[in-house]
């Protein structure tokens, strides 16, 4: 599950380097496109925003899958303690 997370975030962050560099490109070259540097930026800041929140999303989730299969398994290692010892 948190694989997605991360992948998520790739891409999200891919694309707030893409729209960072959009402000650095003048005008000319944008035809049909939003010229104004700010918006770029502002979109490039969101994206970004939304790329670390994912992230952080998918080690958090990772970071409890991990402890359920850890407690999983002192579970059925206490278990097997006493069924040994009962036998």
């Amino acid at each position: 599950m948190s694989r997605n997370f991360y992948i998520l975030a790739a891409v999200l962050v891919f694309f707030a380097l893409i729209a960072g560099g959009m402000s650095l490109i003048p005008s000319g070259f944008q035809p049909g496109l939003p010229a104004n540097g700010s918006l770029w930026r502002t979109v490039a800041l969101l994206l970004l925003l939304a790329g670390l929140a994912s992230a952080l999303i998918g080690t958090m989730s990772h970071l409890f899958e991990q402890v359920d299969r850890r407690s999983e398994e002192a579970r059925l290692a206490t278990r097997q303690k006493r069924r040994g010892k009962n036998y």
